[in-house]
């Protein structure tokens, strides 16, 4: 009999539901398909039963699609016909699958606790990110979210206060103001102190109201201050735990300031929680095109061959912003662009870049190759870094101040607001290849991206008409990870006329235009992520524990030796050091031109 393959697709495109370890895998990147006689009744739902990593009854096909045969059919769920002969069947709601538990599931529940509710962060990123998601259905039918924090507050001045924030951004759909008068009915407030185990079983017992007695699991975002980063952990874990589900505890940077700190920190978190519970964030990993950066690379035959030595002259990573501290200064002073930027956002961005094919999709092997990369980094000498500081600077009549005008800054600062460094992997892929990176803050415009710079051709034959210029002639891979998020190759081409002239192009994907859909933010993805399980996009404490060791020796010099920063005017380029630097491996920074 002909079998008429159907396409099955879930309520809420998750974006890490493809590569989740639960029983039921569903893809919105790899449709799955599975036949059915032209015949049959089309099916009420279907479910897939795998154990472990084995797909028994799965067949990969050469197109990239699943088929795989599928039991306990009934004839209700509505269906259209697609090109190529797929059928699509939408999944009804009581049956939406999302990570580790069905969304509708009556036994169970999640209700997540934002730690520090009252601060910027919270109200700024984690409600309109959790608001996001309920939005998308993306939340399981039973949730709850509590506010947690010391300031006295009911839970109507908490709703009043998460919906200043609150936007109908997503698809801009009618219903808006009505999701988020139903989103906001489940936020409460439960105040309290962060060291308080008291306090903490208070608030065990407001969530076992809201929980009603089914499977509880929780999850709590600690948005408050590293120095009660291990209190809260304390008391949460020994006072407001789940009783049956599962309990996860998203952590945010800084991981400590250097490799002593962060051991010390680890070490504390893990007196109260396993490994698998810590979930450390760097909304920088959550981004769209950091995350497509591995798809780039593993699913394009035109990259992967060349992403070696072989092929590649240089890599820059490149973070700026075009604003200073801004009251910020004390906190900012403590840390400096060094441990705030690159030991976390441009290194985790690296180590994604370079790591070999991991064995799966699978969170730890793709962790584990990260390690491998980090582990294999050559010590960052102190002669490969410059550092900055901004200073004021009038710019047609406006008045920008400097760093140390920041009343939060101490008047003799000497803390970096700029960094370059040169940075080496010891790798048969990587040997000899320079990674360049820039970050910043007071520069002349705001961006961050990935600049592959390729060698040129050997024995090129129009070197005479590209001129002598290596740079010039160079084609160059841009991943701009914000604002305009866009992938774009820079090639030669020639100039339409009568002479031979050559001009560089770019070949681009500017989001915006292609995809119609509003790209989601970081914390979206993450949260989400954590809610399913999955880690992947978290960082792994020995991770962390290469990353400091690379950066903490210089780090130590520069501080130890009270190495005064190159003064560079708000609203510049940077300084100059970081130009000859540059140059000193033979590489030009990519984002002096204008080539967007």
């Amino acid at each position: 009999m002909a079998s008429a393959p159907i396409s099955l697709s879930t309520h809420c495109c998750s974006s890490s539901s493809a590569y989740s370890n639960s029983s039921s895998i569903w893809s919105h990147q790899n449709p799955i398909n599975f036949p059915f006689p032209a015949a049959s009744p089309k099916p009420k739902y279907a479910s897939l039963q795998f154990k472990g990593n084995a797909f028994p009854n799965v067949v990969f096909m050469q197109d990239g699609a699943w088929t795989a045969t599928v039991a306990g059919l009934e004839n209700e769920a509505p269906s259209k016909n697609l090109k190529d002969g797929l059928t699509s069947v939408a999944l009804p709601k009581e049956k939406n699958q999302i990570g580790n538990f069905d969304v509708n599931d009556d036994k169970s529940t999640v209700s997540i606790t934002v730690v520090g509710a009252s601060g910027d962060l919270a109200k700024k990123k984690i409600f309109p990110a959790l608001f996001a998601l309920y939005y998308e259905d993306c939340l399981p039918e039973h949730f709850t979210i509590f506010g947690y924090a010391r300031s006295k507050m009911t839970d109507a001045e908490l709703r009043d206060m998460v919906s200043r924030t609150l936007t109908c951004r997503i698809d801009k759909r009618e219903n808006c103001g009505e999701k988020m008068e139903q989103f906001l009915q489940r936020c409460f407030y439960h105040s309290g102190q962060y060291d308080s185990q008291e306090n903490f079983a208070e608030l065990d017992k407001a969530l076992k109201e809201h929980e009603a007695g089914r499977v509880s699991n929780r999850l709590f975002y600690l948005s408050i201050p590293p120095n009660i980063f291990v209190d809260a952990v304390k008391c949460a874990s020994l006072s407001a735990t789940a009783s049956a589900g599962w309990t996860r505890v998203i952590v945010e940077k800084p991981f400590g300031r250097d490799s002593e700190s962060s051991a010390a920190l680890t070490k504390s978190l893990k007196q109260y929680l396993t490994e698998d519970q810590i979930f450390r964030i760097d909304h920088y990993l959550g981004k769209e095109l950091v995350e497509n950066l591995s798809v780039l690379r593993f699913s394009n035959l035109i990259f992967e061959p060349l992403w070696s030595r072989q092929y590649i002259r240089n890599v820059q990573l490149i973070f700026s912003e075009d604003f200073g501290t801004e009251g910020r200064g004390g906190y900012f002073d403590h840390y400096g662009i060094m441990r705030d930027i690159m030991q976390n956002h441009l290194l985790q961005i690296l180590a994604l870049f370079a790591m070999e094919t991991p064995v799966s999709l699978d969170a730890e092997d793709i962790r584990n190759e990260k390690v491998k990369v980090l582990r294999s980094m050559r010590p960052i000498r102190a002669d490969d870094v410059i550092i900055g500081q901004y200073k004021s600077h009038t710019k047609g009549g406006v008045s920008y101040p400097g760093y140390t005008d920041d009343k939060t800054v101490p008047k003799d600062s000497l803390t970096p607001t700029f960094a370059a460094a040169a940075l080496f992997i010891d790798n048969a892929r990587w040997d000899g290849v320079p990674f360049l990176m820039k970050a910043g803050k007071a520069l002349h415009d705001k961006r961050a991206e990935i600049r592959v710079q390729f060698r040129n051709v050997p024995g090129n034959l129009y070197n005479r008409n590209s001129g002598t210029d290596l740079d010039q002639a160079t084609n160059e891979l841009v991943i701009r990870v914000q604002p305009d998020e866009a992938i774009y190759l820079k090639i030669n081409n020639k100039v339409p006329g009568l002479g031979m002239r050559l001009d560089q192009s770019n070949l681009n994907l500017l989001y915006k235009a292609r995809y119609s859909k509003e790209i989601p933010d970081a914390y979206e993805r993450l949260l989400l992520d954590a809610v399913e399980g999955e880690r992947r996009l978290f960082i792994r404490s020995d991770e962390l524990d290469a990353a400091w060791a690379l950066f903490t020796p210089v780090l130590k010099n520069l501080e130890e030796n009270r190495k005064v920063p190159e003064y560079y005017p708000y609203g510049s380029r940077g300084p100059v050091g970081a130009h000859y630097l540059a140059a000193r491996y033979n590489v030009k920074w990519g984002d002096l031109g204008v080539d967007e």
